[in-house]
């Protein structure tokens, strides 16, 4: 049996101003396919100033709504190929 490797490379870019920060995730799948998400986190007043966190809560945030992206497209090839509603496939 042949093995492929397969890569993907996941790009994320951060926005900070202020409280805020805004992180974009993107990925290029072997297709051409390009799939993008945002996420974004707010930091309260309070809080001391912590960039990395900020960009981290953003990141995973991103990375989260990335990865439900990616399901909903691989439901909808399954769908399309089989001619059928697919099974959930959780996370």
């Amino acid at each position: 049996m042949a093995h492929t490797a397969v890569g993907w490379h996941v790009e994320l870019e951060f926005r900070e101003e202020e409280r805020h920060t805004e992180a974009v995730a993107l990925v290029r799948l072997p297709d051409g396919t390009e799939v993008r998400a945002h996420g974004h986190a707010s930091r309260h007043r309070s809080d001391p100033d912590q960039p990395r966190v900020g960009e981290e809560v953003a990141g995973a945030r991103a990375l989260n709504e990335l990865a439900m992206q990616l399901l909903t497209k691989a439901h909808d090839e399954i769908d399309e190929v089989s001619g059928r509603t697919s099974h959930s496939i959780n996370v």
